[in-house]
C-alpha cells in the first residue's frame, strides 16, 4: 500500500493487534499500513509521509518510546499516538511530554479509538495545509529582488512612498513600481494584507 496519502501507520509486533486495528479502521473507511517492528517503520519512514502513527509501547527490539524519540529527533511531523497496557500508563504519560499527542490504553473502546483517529487525521491535515501555505509564502519571498525586499520592509513599517523614496534615495516613481511588484509577487492587494500574510507565516 502506498504511504503517500493521509493514512494510519500501525507499528506493533503482534500480528493479531495490527490485523484487528487495520480491520477496525477499514470498517470506518480509514486506510492503514502495518509494520511488524519499530525498526521496520523507521526504515520505511520518510519526512513527507502523511497521516498519523500508532506505536505500541512494548515491542521486541526498539520499544515504542525509543521509536518516538527517534522520530522526534528526525523532526517527524505526523501526530504520534502511543498504544499502552494498563501497567504502561506512567510511561505513556511521559511520552506525551516527549512529543506524542495522545495515548490509548488497551483494551480500548473501538468507537472511541476510531473517533480519536479521525480527529488526529483532521489535525494532521490542518498542519499539512499550514506547512504548504508557509512554503508558498517562502517561495514568494524568495522571488523578490533585493530592492523589492527593502521596499517591502519599509512598507510593513507603515512608511509612505515619499518616505521610502527618501530612505532609499530613489525616485518616488521607482518606489511605486517596486511596491506594485511586491504586492503582485506576494499575492496581496495592499500593505495591510501584506503585513497580515507575513504575521500569519511568522515572518
Amino acid at each position: 500500500m502506498s504511504t503517500a496519502g493521509p493514512i494510519v501507520h500501525l507499528v506493533d509486533d503482534e500480528d493479531a493487534i495490527r490485523d484487528s486495528l487495520a480491520w477496525l479502521l477499514k470498517s470506518r473507511g480509514i486506510a492503514s499500513v502495518g509494520y511488524a517492528s519499530g525498526e521496520a517503520f523507521l526504515e520505511a519512514w520518510r519526512q513527507e509521509m502523511r497521516g498519523i502513527v500508532i506505536l505500541d509501547i512494548r515491542m521486541q527490539g526498539l520499544s515504542g518510546l525509543e521509536v518516538l524519540d527517534r522520530l522526534v529527533a528526525r523532526g517527524a511531523q505526523q501526530p504520534i499516538v502511543i498504544l499502552s497496557g494498563h501497567g504502561d500508563v506512567p510511561a505513556a504519560v511521559s511520552a506525551l511530554k516527549n512529543g506524542a499527542v495522545d495515548f490509548l490504553e488497551k483494551p480500548f473502546n473501538d468507537n472511541q479509538m476510531v473517533d480519536r483517529v479521525i480527529e488526529l487525521l483532521a489535525l494532521e491535515a490542518t498542519r499539512h495545509a499550514a506547512r504548504i501555505s508557509l512554503g508558498a509564502v517562502q517561495d514568494r519571498l524568495a522571488s523578490l529582488s533585493e530592492r523589492e525586499r527593502e521596499v517591502m520592509e519599509l512598507m510593513i513599517k507603515g512608511r509612505l512612498n515619499k518616505q521610502i523614496a527618501g530612505d532609499l534615495g530613489i525616485a518616488m516613481r521607482t518606489v511605486e513600481v517596486h511596491r506594485a511588484r511586491v504586492l503582485d509577487k506576494m499575492g496581496v492587494r495592499n500593505g495591510i494584507e501584506l503585513t497580515a500574510l507575513l504575521v500569519r507565516s511568522g515572518k
